[in-house]
């Protein structure tokens, strides 16, 4: 895992930011960490759909 740190701000929706408290409250997980578990869910999603290339 990579350790360096860089600050990202974003906006979320209302209720993704409920349901995230919840999580990481039911998960003793940071919410951070849960955020970042999540980008990488969607990056490998979005880049496994992508077919390999050839030479």
């Amino acid at each position: 895992m990579n350790t360096d740190r860089k600050s990202y701000n974003t906006t979320l929706r209302t209720d993704l930011i409920k349901k995230l408290k919840i999580l990481s409250a039911e998960t003793d997980k940071r919410q951070n960490d849960l955020i970042e578990e999540a980008i990488e869910d969607i990056l490998n999603k979005y880049y496994k759909q992508q077919p390999e290339k050839t030479t």
